[in-house]
């Protein structure tokens, strides 16, 4: 075989003489030589790639040199895209890398190359020296507007052409058809600091609704400049129109908007006359640690305290006593918003310390009861789950007798015969990471007078303890109304990552892994809220790794096998 420098002489020879045989001969040995002293590992990133997003990470590659090689150019690197849905749905991709031996992606990190011509096969050219022994790179890709986010997108290196030859990297275990979706609502977008807490809910006339906190200033919880959002979709979450304010109390009192957030919401649907109801936490000025209300309070005062926290929250009814549940009215579609209803006094006991809606999503029952899974303090500041309900349409509401203590954000089911299945995020959750690490599970037949703990409790789903999506989802098979649990949480008992739909077959009781379908392995906030969009169309809001709020569809055959024998 010719050494190197030979090879570099043949091919000037052909150049420069022209003479065919050397031109094949040279074009053999640089497609045939393999560069033995690069390894290649690559790991897929398993993402929500975006629209609305400059870009998705997608794929990390590491070109390892033999230590004792002094040099080496990269002058190629070869992907291939075989198992996208569309490729028309990518505008570019492109591939960057750090100077120093950093495994992050950072603003730091330079260009090696992109390209606007998606094909099956995309070669990206450069010339990069590779200085160290580890050099990372990192694909990004960019959707283009009319992308359809049903689509899928595959790719991952087939290798890479240094100065010398060819190597090949290893094959990605187990690789992933990365799901699409929406940045409904990102960091920044209309001048707005951060946005949390999803809620979404379809409406009778097939409108999908999601709810938000629109947290101005900063992504601190109250207290603060925090209004309730809501962003439309009339075509199944394709497009959505621009933002609404729903809940926003101003600067009642006298006080700054800083001084008079509104929090937490919970949007619910009444399928009996097609109204939306939208609850939020509103707090008026801050009560101190001690359990006082602070004076004078002007625009430029740093006071700040949580109603989660010491005595930020106290019994009473009053609004310099306790934080304030609000629950407002759309009889138009969610276009317009009532002016909302204190709640208050109608249905917290006096010497609660708080009651507050707990995030995402109400329900209708059969009998058409409306349902509202809340959360509150109890007489000594501990946390509870509870639910609230009401029997004429929303002209009055009752709250339940607390399902379990120590737990806070919670969602509710209805399963057969009228029970109640109340799903809940558990406090002591934060120690336990063994066997007994999950979310609290209790049921009731008699709208929580009482309550009893149900099987799955403490250990069938776990939790990192975040607040998580309970959903149950009706469809129809074979002339038979049907249906199943859906969950989503960040599935992991230590951190906000990995958010998964699970579902389950059998009213709750068994989760099993073949049901388990993972959106986003990347850090986030973790907050999701699930929908159907239709029979067959599963809709979820959360907040991923990518965006403040990410909207996903999710066809139900994608989470189970849809010729089971379901309830």
């Amino acid at each position: 075989m010719p050494t190197p420098r030979i090879r570099r002489q043949l091919c000037s020879i052909h150049y420069a003489t022209r003479i065919p045989w050397i031109g094949v001969l040279c074009l053999f040995i640089a497609c045939t030589h393999v560069d033995s002293d690069i390894k290649i590992t690559q790991r897929q990133l398993v993402y929500p790639v975006l629209k609305s997003n400059d870009s998705t990470l997608v794929l990390r590659i590491d070109i390892v040199k033999n230590d004792s090689l002094l040099e080496r150019t990269l002058k190629e690197v070869v992907l291939t895209m075989k198992g996208t849905t569309d490729l028309g749905d990518i505008a570019s991709v492109a591939m960057y890398y750090n100077e120093g031996n950093d495994t992050v992606l950072s603003k730091n990190s330079k260009v090696f190359a992109t390209s606007e011509d998606v094909a099956p096969h995309i070669r990206l050219h450069g010339n990069l020296n590779l200085k160290n022994i580890h050099n990372y790179f990192w694909l990004t890709v960019s959707l283009s507007e009319s992308a359809d986010i049903t689509h899928k997108i595959s790719v991952q290196s087939k290798g890479i052409i240094t100065d010398i030859g060819e190597a090949k990297p290893d094959s990605l275990s187990n690789p992933k058809h990365l799901r699409m979706g929406i940045a409904l609502r990102k960091h920044g977008d209309d001048e707005v600091h951060t946005y949390r807490i999803p809620g979404l809910v379809t409406t009778n006339k097939g409108t999908l609704l999601a709810s938000y906190d629109v947290r101005r200033n900063s992504g601190r919880d109250l207290q603060g400049n925090i209004d309730i959002g809501i962003s439309r979709s009339t075509d199944g979450g394709t497009t959505w129109q621009p933002m609404i304010i729903a809940l926003d109390k101003g600067s009642w009192g006298g006080l700054p908007e800083k001084y008079n957030g509104v929090s937490d919401a919970n949007i619910l649907v009444n399928t009996t006359n097609g109204d939306i109801f939208l609850a939020g936490l509103w707090m008026h000025g801050v009560i101190n640690e001690e359990g006082k209300w602070v004076t004078h309070l002007t625009k430029d005062s740093t006071n700040w305290n949580h109603q989660w926290r010491n005595k930020g929250s106290q019994s009473g009814f009053g609004v310099k006593q306790t934080s304030q549940f609000l629950i407002s009215k759309s009889s138009d579609d969610g276009k317009t918003w009532s002016e909302p209803l204190n709640l208050t006094e109608m249905c917290k006991k006096r010497e609660w310390w708080l009651w507050a809606p707990a995030p995402g999503n109400g329900i209708t029952m059969n009998d058409g009861t409306l349902v509202i899974p809340t959360q509150g303090r109890d007489e000594n500041g501990v946390p509870f789950s509870n639910v609230t309900y009401s029997r004429n349409n929303g002209h009055t509401w009752k709250t339940s007798e607390p399902a379990y203590s120590n737990t806070t954000e919670c969602a509710v089911v209805e399963l057969s015969d009228g029970i109640l299945m109340l799903n809940m995020r558990d406090n002591r959750n934060r120690e336990d990471k063994g066997v007994t690490n999950g979310r609290a599970i209790a049921v009731t037949n008699n709208l929580g007078k009482s309550w009893t703990e149900h099987s799955t409790s403490h250990g069938g789903l776990q939790e990192p303890v975040c607040m998580a999506s309970l959903y149950k989802h009706n469809f129809i098979r074979e002339g038979r109304q049907k249906s199943v649990l859906l969950f989503s949480n960040p599935n992991s008992k230590n951190g906000r990552h990995h958010i998964t739909i699970k579902a389950s077959l059998d009213n709750g009781k068994t989760w099993p892994q073949k049901y388990w379908t993972l959106l986003d392995a990347g850090q986030g906030r973790g907050y999701s809220s699930l929908t159907s969009i239709d029979e067959d169309t599963i809709g979820i809001l959360y907040e991923s790794s990518q965006a403040d709020m990410t909207f996903q569809k999710i066809p139900l055959a994608d989470i189970l096998d849809i010729d089971a024998s379901v309830n």
